[in-house]
C-alpha cells in the first residue's frame, strides 16, 4: 500500500487490496504523469455488511481516513467503495480537496442513457447507496427514471475468496437476464467492471465506475491545478 506525499495527485480509498492494480493500470493508460496513492480499509466494508448498512460511526470512520489522505498531501481523494461513496461527497463542502465517489461520473451517464435503469449489485448494503446516487443523478439532470434492482449475493463469497475468475463469470452469467426491460444496466461496485466483458454482446449499455471515476477524478485534478495558477 503506497501513503500520499506531498507529491500525490489522486489517493483513492479501497475497501479490496485487487483495486491498486486496477486503479495503477488506469492511471498508466490515461494519465501516466500523475502520482498515485492508496490505502486499503476492508474493515470498514466489512463492518458495513455486518451492520447491514452504513451507520454514523462508520461513516465518521471512512471521513477520517479520506481526510488523513487529503491531509497528507493528496490533490484529489477518491472513494472506490460504492457502499461508502456517500461519505466522501458529504465532505464536498467541508475541505478544499475534492473529494470524489468512483461511481458518480457512472451514475450521471445511465440517467442520460436510458430512463428504465438496472442496478446491478453483489453487495446488499451497495443497493440503497446506488439507489440514492442514481436517484440525485437524475434530479441534477432533470430526468425521470425508474429502477429495477438485481443482487447477486450468491457470488459475492467468490471474491471474498479470491476467486475473481469465479467471481466475475459468475456476474456475466446473470447480466443477461437482467438487460432484459431496462434501458441500461450499471454495475453497482467497481469489482463488477471485468465480468462486462464476459457476458457477450447484450441489447443495452452496461456501465461500470473505474475508467469512467478516474477520468472525472484527473478532471477534478485539472481544475485544482487551474485555480492554482490562476491565484
Amino acid at each position: 500500500m503506497s501513503s500520499p506525499s506531498a507529491r500525490t495527485d489522486i489517493a483513492f480509498l479501497h475497501t479490496a487490496a485487487v483495486h491498486i492494480d486496477t486503479f495503477n493500470a488506469l492511471g498508466a493508460e490515461l494519465a501516466p504523469g500523475l502520482v498515485l496513492a492508496h490505502a486499503v480499509r476492508d474493515d470498514l466494508l466489512s463492518a458495513a455488511e455486518k451492520a447491514g448498512f452504513v451507520t454514523d460511526a462508520i461513516d465518521m470512520k471512512t471521513q477520517e481516513v479520506l481526510m488523513a489522505l487529503a491531509d497528507s498531501g493528496a490533490r484529489v481523494v477518491v472513494c472506490t467503495c460504492s457502499t461508502l461513496g456517500a461519505s466522501a461527497e458529504a465532505l464536498g463542502g467541508e475541505t478544499g480537496t475534492p473529494m470524489l465517489r468512483i461511481d458518480r461520473a457512472m451514475a450521471d451517464i445511465a440517467v442520460q442513457t436510458g430512463r428504465r435503469i438496472g442496478v446491478a449489485a453483489c453487495v446488499p448494503t451497495t443497493v440503497p447507496n446506488t439507489q440514492t446516487l442514481i436517484r440525485s443523478s437524475a434530479a441534477r439532470a432533470g430526468r425521470e427514471i425508474a429502477m429495477k434492482t438485481f443482487v447477486f449475493d450468491d457470488v459475492w463469497t467468490l471474491f471474498r475468496e479470491g476467486r475473481l475468475d469465479d467471481y466475475y463469470a459468475g456476474i456475466a452469467a446473470r447480466l443477461a437476464e437482467a438487460s432484459r426491460n431496462v434501458d441500461v444496466l450499471v454495475l453497482a461496485q467497481a469489482s463488477m467492471a471485468p465480468a462486462a466483458l464476459l457476458c457477450g454482446d447484450l441489447n443495452v449499455p452496461v456501465l461500470s465506475s473505474p475508467r469512467v471515476g478516474f477520468e472525472a477524478a484527473v478532471k477534478a485534478l485539472a481544475d485544482v491545478k487551474a485555480r492554482q495558477i490562476a491565484r
